[in-house]
């Protein structure tokens, strides 16, 4: 094991001592299947007008929850738009947004677009949500749900060109709005797949389970891995990125539903690659 690797499993096992009373999906394992979550998702979306940060409210399987987003940079409908997902976790939601595009503080040639996922206003809120199998996979419809939302209203400004981007768990978002819409032209997961169940059974996240989920593998991959889905969706605008040392989103495991001549690989795993801020950037922006 390199020092990429070991970082990975060091990451987790922090991240392990504090959820311990809130380990992944502790209080039920229930949950309709994705498709029939993002039918009933029911967005209630302020209008959009100036740059700035939207709080939204969505109907869901699991309750009301409550997703949100930013327009970071609008350049008009001569330029492409990006729509981004963050990470697992991340706070504040768009701490890896701002590394990879620091609006400010060079060019960016590009309208911006950061989604935050619900129940992400707080690293406390979003692990209480992860006890519940339900209401993980209600927040990923509302994401999904939401992306779609964004891409319409860049088409209405006359936007010819999205790409829906996100790394980690966002990249997972992303490519489940490909299988479920495959409305923007361009798809950039970075460190992510859409074998879900296996990175939680089968990677160092194991350590964030619980024992019920744990018990369960057949249950949690039936719903959380869509790699059948995601063949029927086809994968000639699916440009993804992995680590070669990821030990989350463990290369030998993602990379088979890509298309190798569109993949890109890091020499780094999953902790290390997320620093690696300018290859990040320069592959969505490619």
């Amino acid at each position: 094991m390199n020092n990429h690797s070991l970082i990975d499993y060091l990451a987790v096992d922090l991240s392990a001592l504090f959820l311990r009373k809130s380990k992944m999906f502790r209080d039920g394992i229930e949950s309709a299947p994705l498709r029939e979550h993002l039918k009933a998702v029911s967005l209630d979306l302020p209008p959009i007008g100036a740059i700035g940060y939207y709080e939204a409210r969505a109907g869901t399987l699991a309750g009301v929850l409550n997703p949100a987003f930013r327009i970071a940079q609008w350049k008009g409908p001569a330029f492409p738009t990006i729509i981004y997902h963050h990470g697992a976790g991340e706070n504040p939601y768009d701490k890896s947004f701002n590394w990879i595009f620091p609006v400010g503080k060079m060019p960016i040639q590009a309208n911006l677009a950061a989604v935050r996922i619900s129940r992400g206003r707080t690293r406390e809120e979003y692990t209480a949500a992860l006890r519940s199998l339900n209401t993980f996979m209600a927040m990923l419809a509302v994401s999904v749900r939401l992306i779609e939302h964004l891409v319409l209203f860049s088409r209405s400004r006359g936007t010819s060109r999205v790409t829906v981007a996100g790394v980690s768990l966002g990249g997972f978002v992303a490519n489940l709005h490909h299988i479920f819409f495959n409305s923007a032209d361009i798809y950039k997961p970075l460190f992510s797949g859409v074998a879900m169940g296996d990175l939680l059974l089968d990677s160092a996240y194991r350590n964030l389970c619980s024992p019920l989920a744990l018990r369960s593998p057949e249950r949690i991959r039936a719903l959380l891995n869509f790699d059948d889905d995601f063949a029927r969706a086809g994968s000639g605008n699916v440009y993804p990125l992995l680590g070669r040392y990821d030990q989350i989103s463990v290369f030998n495991r993602q990379r088979l539903i890509y298309d190798p001549q569109r993949l890109t690989v890091l020499p780094r795993g999953h902790t290390t690659g997320l620093l690696a801020v300018k290859a990040l950037r320069r592959h969505i922006l490619s």
